[in-house]
């Protein structure tokens, strides 16, 4: 199936995907705060997981030396984006935030992700871990700034893909990320 045009973005989708992206449009037409919208973004992704029929074989592809981000659909009036991270074994991100809210589901295999908080120390802040969880295929989070800091990897033998629907556009922004953190020794 053929979808619009956007600047980086895939220009082939299959009809789930498309489906999908009527879904989170619906939501996000809606106007609701952030926190919600995700909410209810997560609540659409879910029965999507780890049907064969949702990415294209090109869209599946890893990168050897780091996490590869696919472009899905970036909606026209920059409301929301649809991207496929794929994770080789032992691939990981950089402690960070984001620029808007997002939900994240895994599609195929395990991520590990270690949450943390911004404790104010008198200068920048100090980085506190808050919790680690295993997300396996099928399992979906959502959340919104502030709040939102954490470090996701690969924590399998095989490739993971997780789906990442983002309230900005990231085929324009190059990425979700708002900012990425110094890791204490300690973490």
């Amino acid at each position: 199936m053929t979808s619009p045009t956007v600047p980086g973005a895939t220009t082939v989708r299959t009809a789930r995907l498309d489906a999908f992206v009527a879904e989170v449009r619906a939501v996000v037409d809606r106007g609701l705060p952030p926190a919600p919208t995700a909410a209810l973004v997560g609540e659409r992704l879910a029965p999507h997981l780890g049907t064969p029929d949702l990415l294209l074989p090109q869209q599946c592809l890893g990168d050897p030396v780091r996490y590869r981000q696919h472009i899905l659909h970036a909606e026209q009036d920059g409301s929301f984006s649809v991207v496929a991270l794929v994770w080789l074994p032992g691939q990981r991100t950089p402690v960070h935030d984001h620029v808007a809210w997002c939900v994240t589901g895994v599609h195929r295999g395990q991520e590990s992700e270690r949450r943390y908080r911004l404790v104010p120390d008198g200068t920048t802040g100090r980085l506190v871990a808050t919790g680690d969880v295993v997300n396996a295929e099928g399992d979906v989070c959502g959340f919104a700034p502030p709040g939102d800091i954490h470090r996701v990897r690969n924590s399998c033998r095989t490739t993971a893909i997780s789906l990442h629907v983002y309230g900005a556009d990231i085929a324009r922004l190059g990425s979700s990320v708002r900012r990425v953190y110094a890791l204490p020794a300690d973490c």
